[in-house]
């Protein structure tokens, strides 16, 4: 199966005055299309940088971005915003959904953004939120605002699939029913999208088919898992 992502001696370096941070150094990674990935490391450690350097919301200091087939290291930002909006789904931890418009109306942004995108409808009902489509943010709890954000995500259908602790503000059983949905993704049926979630979850690593391990800014274990398990058989 053909790669992704791939990055290839890929550095960020940030500046604060005469401050330098190296958050990613010399970073080599390739990720299949198809697998469901999950980025575990310690706070710092550089696995938000490195879904931002893959998701064309940063671009790297040194080295190389290969995303969909599509070299991103040095597209402008009109670029960038026009791959991000063609290809890329992202799920956050802050929602970034408008207060002003309904559940329905949030997901079906995505419309107006890609051409194969999924019935709004549906995806609002695979996050169990079928019953608040014509409610406004105000109405719902945190957890369900953030089932809004990952609706609209799946609504779009994309081919790489972005989450930074996508349950994070969620119950157990809520967590468990967005795990199986971003699981989902991965399948033939919804077209073996490449998925790849940040998380400090480890239980969530024996979900994934890849594990990556960061540390201080490089990758110190790429795990393939051969037998992963089904989102229920886990103990949360």
């Amino acid at each position: 199966m053909a790669n992704k992502v791939s990055l290839k001696g890929v550095s960020k370096i940030y500046k604060t005055g005469s401050t330098e941070f190296k958050a990613l150094d010399n970073v080599d990674l390739d990720i299949e299309a198809g697998k469901f990935v999950v980025i575990l490391g310690p706070s710092g450690a550089g696995k938000s940088t490195l879904l931002n350097l893959i998701g064309g919301m940063d671009t790297p200091t040194a080295g190389q971005v290969i995303v969909n087939g599509e070299d991103i290291t040095h597209f402008s930002d009109n670029q960038l915003s026009d791959f991000r909006a063609r290809s890329i789904g992202f799920i956050f931890q802050f929602y970034n959904i408008l207060p002003s418009l309904t559940v329905r109306e949030n997901v079906e942004l995505i419309n107006e953004i890609v051409k194969d995108h999924r019935d709004a409808a549906e995806a609002i009902a695979d996050v169990g939120l079928a019953e608040h489509m014509n409610k406004f943010p105000n109405q719902l709890s945190g957890g369900e605002q953030q089932r809004v954000s990952i609706a609209r995500a799946i609504a779009k259908n994309p081919a790489l699939l972005l989450c930074d602790e996508p349950t994070g503000a969620l119950d157990s059983t809520t967590g468990v029913m967005i795990l199986k949905i971003l699981k989902k993704q991965c399948s033939e049926e919804r077209g073996n999208n490449t998925v790849i979630v940040v998380t400090h979850n480890a239980l969530i690593a024996d979900i994934a088919d890849v594990v990556i391990r960061v540390k201080n800014g490089r990758i110190v274990k790429v795990e393939e898992n051969t037998k992963p398990l089904d989102v229920e058989e886990v103990q949360w």
